[in-house]
């Protein structure tokens, strides 16, 4: 069925980049919202972006000028930039999407996670 890979998690520098991606497969519809959430040890999940179908963006107040959210709706996948990196981005990155995998069915999917790790 749906399943959402993620990739480009690593470790790097404080002040250095990463891109994160993630694709959509499988019997899809159409998709609707594309979000990235991610959760450090001994802390909630947080939203960190959003992205609309239609490309309406939203940032959490910590990545506000540093993040950018963007998709591909050819290629189902959404991305988000990273730069200015931080020892307090370092958490576990999920991609998490509305779907339709029909006409009349929808469903919340998630990613399995990705590790940004942000250390000198």
């Amino acid at each position: 069925q749906v399943q959402l890979v993620e990739s480009g998690g690593g470790l790097v520098q404080p002040g250095g980049s990463l891109r994160l991606s993630c694709a959509a497969s499988g019997r899809i519809f159409s998709i609707n919202d594309m979000d990235w959430y991610r959760q450090a040890p001994g802390k909630e999940r947080e939203l960190v972006a959003g992205i609309t179908s239609g490309g309406s963006t939203s940032y959490g107040d910590s990545v506000k000028g540093r993040f950018t959210i963007s998709r591909d709706n050819a290629k189902n996948t959404v991305y988000l930039q990273m730069n200015s990196l931080q020892p307090e981005d370092t958490a576990v990155y999920y991609c998490h999407a509305i779907i339709r995998p029909r006409i009349g069915l929808q469903g919340t999917y998630w990613g399995q996670g990705t590790q940004v790790t942000v250390s000198s």
